[in-house]
């Protein structure tokens, strides 16, 4: 199959950041995808409705003209939301879900819940209005290996937290191993998971091999090749608890190629192309419009897109660089490589 028409694909997990950052972002990610779920973690934070609604018209101010873009909005869940805020979310036109991070997990992530014990009654909310509770599944405890913490969150918190709360709607955001994706399986359609074109296409040994790649270092990190090809198995399966999230991250060159670099790969420009990769490597290229276009919709609750895209085999090399803020780079993830993958 050389060529493949889809129906518009969403991003069910982006960070676009706020002021000058969005100039980049907004035009990369409303290129590629018609909706995305647009990350809290600002500084400050986006803790409450009409915080979301500001948001969403600054985003939208950089929207290029022709183009139609719909930014749906999260909140940042803390120890102090207040339970009354989920009705609010639930009444809103533009805002979908509340997104937990736990304290410390990954960038502008120090607001987040420290424990979640203390938010049960803010829970007991989402699960009575159906409300999404978006989660970055990582515990945070310094004396748990980076590569375990993942499955440490499954086990000690996300288990319990199931079954106190059964009818819990719940994203798994861009999981990253075997147990994860064995996690949603094993649960009824109310539980979800986002995966990144990253964790489909690329494994640890990419990152750490013959010199350390900072562009390749995310968090949830890169794992082994067996949780790689669970992720694949899972994503091209055709199973609509599996969707498109591309947890696509700016961060200047200089703050990633840093003695401390930042977390995260900058993938928006040339999204889906990358995931076209994936599944044609996979095999499964027909079943890319599911993942990207029809999944994720549903289990929000949203109609489906009406337009389409198409997506022709042809290399294409991924830029080295791109320009970002005042006269700062960004380095795109695969940057200088050649993709077999363009979107016409």
């Amino acid at each position: 199959m050389n060529t493949i028409t889809l129906l518009q694909p969403d991003d069910w997990h982006a960070h676009l950041r706020d002021g000058l950052a969005l100039e980049r972002t907004v035009p990369d990610l409303a290129k590629q995808f018609s909706r995305a779920i647009c990350m809290p973690n600002l500084v400050p934070p986006v803790k409450t409705v009409e915080e979301a609604e500001a948001y969403r018209s600054r985003i939208m101010a950089h929207v290029p003209e022709g183009i139609e873009f719909d930014p749906r909005m999260v909140l940042y869940f803390t120890d102090q939301t207040s339970p009354k805020e989920i009705l609010k979310i639930k009444k809103s036109e533009h805002v979908n879900a509340i997104k937990l991070y736990p304290a410390g997990a990954t960038t502008n992530s120090d607001n987040g819940v420290s424990d979640i014990s203390k938010v049960y009654a803010v829970i007991e909310q989402l699960e009575k209005h159906q409300v999404p509770l978006l989660l970055h599944g990582e515990v945070t405890h310094n004396h748990v290996d980076i590569f375990d913490r993942e499955k440490r969150f499954l086990d000690e918190v996300l288990s319990p937290l199931m079954k106190q709360f059964p009818g819990l709607k719940l994203v798994l955001e861009h999981i990253t191993t075997s147990e994860a994706a064995n996690f949603v399986l094993e649960h009824d359609r109310n539980v979800a998971a986002t995966i990144t074109p990253q964790h489909l296409l690329f494994n640890r040994n990419d990152m750490l091999v013959g010199g350390v790649k900072p562009h390749f270092y995310c968090l949830p990190i890169l794992k082994r090749q067996t949780h790689q090809q669970t992720l694949l198995e899972v994503a091209t399966s055709g199973n609509p608890k599996f969707f498109l999230g591309t947890d696509s991250a700016p961060h200047s060159k200089n703050a990633k190629e840093n003695a401390c670099g930042c977390a995260g790969c900058y993938s928006a420009p040339t999204a889906i192309e990358l995931y076209a990769q994936a599944f044609d490597q996979a095999g499964k290229i027909d079943r890319l419009e599911g993942f990207a276009s029809h999944f994720g919709a549903d289990f929000y609750g949203l109609p489906r897109n009406t337009s389409t895209i198409t997506l022709v085999k042809e290399d294409q090399i991924i830029p080295e660089s791109l320009d970002y803020l005042d006269g700062e780079k960004i380095v795109p993830l695969y940057a200088g490589k050649t993709i077999q993958w363009r979107k016409l």
